[in-house]
Formats: structure tokens, C-alpha cells, sequence
């Protein structure tokens, strides 16, 4: 047997020790530079659009590309403003978009509340039916639906996106996963103080599940404000365009409009779905990790 061959215990404890210590810090350190990468991936097309719509139009297809430009072009967000009627359009959108958020927040907290408390004939059924809907494609009912706007003289009105938008089978769906989680003891001691069922509902129910509602605002929010397909369909006059069809108009007759005044567009439409979410981010995070511990 060789010298080299004994070891003493001392020194193979501290080699292992060294070893798990390095093992610990390649645990933190990978998943690290994985979710660095991945933002990367997810922050990359921001920038580049950010950056193109601050370019002159003949540096828009540089090759090879250039991540900033060489001269800052700020006339491409005035440019919006000349062609299409970007301040009304905004206004629209955000009409649009929190009429929808509100009326979907209203429906679907009662909705939810009926269907995880109430006991009443054919529930459970007449909830599969709500979630049925989900699985039908707007595509499918939006003859039926314009044909039923026309008859109510709502077509061309900003009504015509907010009213059919309104009751949400994902909603309901999301929030009375909510109200299941409460503990029934509550309800239970707020009928023996004598409340009724809107007592229980508004003071007891409601507040406990605002994070699912929180979950329910933001992700509406983001869905509607993008919206293009529906006020495409329903909407006529220019004044009343939300700001995913200014944009559609500022690429002008087969798509001859600048690139750079485009993406000026895109970055103006960004910021408020930045900043709703950066204010609902805390109550975004605590409604999904809420729904996947109870879950």
C-alpha cells in the first residue's frame, strides 16, 4: 500500500466538506444565470423596440443592426399624434378597458360567491355550462353577437366592447376557487350575529378573496387594453378606435408606414399595462401563491 493511498480522516472530512460547499454555491449560482438569460430573452424585444422607434427611418434596417441609434429621432412620437388621433384613442382604450375590468370584477365576485356558497337547484350543472363557454372561440359567436349589438343600436359605441365583455366564465371560475378557501366557521358566526346574505358576502367574503380579484383585474387589464379582433368587428368611426387599431392604421396601406413611428405607437400603448402591472405586481404574486398553497 502506498503512501498516498492513506489518507487521513481529517483531511478526506475537509475535502468533502469543500466539496458540498461548492455544490451549494453552483445550486444558487445556475438557477441564477438561468433566469438571467431567460429575462434576457423576455427584455431583448422590449429594448429593440424601444431603441427602433427613437431611430431616423433609413436606420431602421441597418445591417448590421445597432442596439442604440446614432441619432435620436423624438419626432417619431410626434409623428403618431399627426397621423391618427392617439390622445382620443387612448382615451377610448382606457374607457374601454376599465369599464370591462370594473363590470367583470362585479359579476364575477357574485357569480363566484353563488356557486361556492349558495345551495340552490341545478348549480353544479349550470356551472359546467358557465365553463363550457370558455372552450367556444370568440370567432364562433360574433355574428350572432354583432347581429344582437346592431338590433340594441350599439355597434359603433364603446358599449359594444364593454356589455358582451362583462360576463366572464374564467372569472367566475377564478373567484369562486377564492370563496371556497374561506373557512365556513366565518360564515357560521356571521349568521349567528344576524347577517344577512349580502352581509356575509360584502363584509366577510369579499374582502378575504381581493386577492383573487387583484389576479382577475390585472390579467383582464392586459387582455382588453391589446384587444384587437373585437373593436376590429364592432367599431366603424375613427373616433371611436381603441389604440390596437391606431396602431393597425399607422402601418399604413400594405404595411408602407414608417417602422420607426409604429413601434413609437407600440412603446406609448406599453406603458400603462407597465404601470398596472408594477402596481398589482404584490397583489398578483400573493393571489397565485394563495391558490397554489390552497390548491
Amino acid at each position: 500500500m502506498t503512501a498516498n493511498a492513506i489518507r487521513n480522516p481529517g483531511e478526506v472530512t475537509a475535502l468533502e466538506h469543500q466539496r458540498q460547499v461548492l455544490m451549494h454555491r453552483a445550486g444558487k449560482i445556475v438557477p441564477v444565470v438561468l433566469l438571467f438569460m431567460l429575462s434576457m430573452v423576455v427584455i431583448a424585444p422590449v429594448v429593440w423596440t424601444i431603441s427602433t422607434s427613437l431611430r431616423k427611418g433609413t436606420e431602421s434596417f441597418t445591417v448590421p443592426p445597432r442596439w442604440l441609434p446614432t441619432d435620436m429621432a423624438v419626432e417619431n412620437y410626434e409623428e403618431v399624434f399627426r397621423k391618427v388621433p392617439f390622445g382620443r384613442q387612448i382615451i377610448n382604450s382606457t374607457l374601454i378597458t376599465w369599464g370591462t375590468v370594473i363590470g367583470q370584477l362585479f359579476s364575477a365576485s357574485l357569480a363566484g360567491y353563488a356557486f361556492a356558497r349558495l345551495e340552490f337547484r341545478g348549480r353544479d350543472a349550470l356551472f359546467w355550462i358557465v365553463l363550457a363557454t370558455m372552450m367556444i372561440p370568440i370567432q364562433a359567436v360574433v355574428i350572432p353577437v354583432f347581429i344582437f349589438l346592431r338590433n340594441l343600436g350599439l355597434v359603433d359605441t364603446l358599449w359594444s366592447l364593454i356589455l358582451p365583455a362583462v360576463p366572464t366564465a374564467f372569472g367566475t371560475f377564478l373567484l369562486r376557487q377564492y370563496f371556497l378557501t374561506v373557512p365556513i366557521e366565518l360564515e357560521e358566526s356571521g349568521l349567528i350575529d344576524g347577517a344577512n346574505q349580502w352581509q356575509l358576502f360584502y363584509r366577510i367574503y369579499l374582502p378575504l378573496v381581493k386577492p383573487g380579484m387583484a389576479v382577475l383585474a390585472v390579467l383582464s387589464f392586459n387582455f382588453h387594453w391589446n384587444e384587437f379582433f373585437r373593436p376590429l368587428i364592432f367599431l366603424i368611426d375613427n373616433d371611436n378606435f381603441p389604440i390596437t387599431l391606431g396602431i393597425f392604421q399607422l402601418q399604413g396601406y400594405m404595411m408602407t408606414g414608417a417602422i420607426a413611428v409604429v413601434l413609437a405607437g407600440v412603446v406609448m400603448s406599453l406603458v400603462p399595462v407597465i404601470i398596472i402591472y408594477l402596481f398589482g405586481q404584490r397583489y398578483l404574486i400573493e393571489g397565485i401563491m394563495r391558490g397554489a398553497i390552497k390548491g
